[in-house]
């Protein structure tokens, strides 16, 4: 039975063609990494990710299928980065937009009390909530006031202090705030 590809060697216009579009998208990456700007590669929201991985899977495609040429790919690759851009700029103009792809932060812990309906609606255990107290130097849920969980999937922790809520500015786009205790007493 013969096949088509061998598993260990193709050809040497196979490896060429390879090596020209594993260079190719690296230089493109880098290029749209630089033009989209920093948050491309920081502390990712969803639609960040979503673009990383897609961006990466067209890349892999383009180099290593047949069936894909480069500039298939790679019109792919604009076109996300593209609407990518565009998603950032309605969210930054359009306070409907927002709501409608953005996340907002959700308050976790509230005067190291456990908001057990939005840890619930996120998914977060305690033992995740502990593990972040712990990074922070915390050792009891009484040593935060609150515990955010971020945008980008990052929790927050601000420390126990005497506060008072029109002071907590910060907190005015966190979901649950500022009635944390009322919303999440069922639990």
């Amino acid at each position: 039975m013969e096949t088509d590809i061998d598993t260990w060697f193709n050809s040497w216009e196979r490896l060429w063609s390879v090596a020209q579009g594993a260079a190719f998208f690296f230089v493109l990456i880098v290029v749209l990494v630089r033009i989209l700007g920093k948050r491309t590669t920081g502390q990712m929201n969803n639609f960040d990710w979503i673009i990383t991985v897609a961006v990466g899977s067209l890349a892999a495609s383009g180099i290593l299928l047949k069936g894909v040429s480069i500039l298939d790919a790679t019109l792919a690759i604009l076109v996300l980065g593209g609407l990518q851009w565009l998603t950032t700029l309605g969210v930054l103009n359009s306070r409907i937009f927002r709501k409608l792809v953005r996340a907002d932060p959700r308050l976790l812990v509230h005067k190291g009390k456990f908001l057990k309906n939005a840890m619930r609606r996120e998914r977060i255990s305690e033992a995740e909530i502990y593990s972040v107290l712990r990074q922070h130097g915390y050792t009891s849920p009484d040593d935060a006031n609150w515990v955010i969980l971020e945008t980008d999937g990052t929790m927050t922790v601000v420390p126990r202090q005497d506060l008072h809520l029109d002071d907590a500015r910060l907190m005015a786009d966190v979901e649950g705030w500022p009635e944390p205790v009322r919303r999440s007493s069922a639990g």
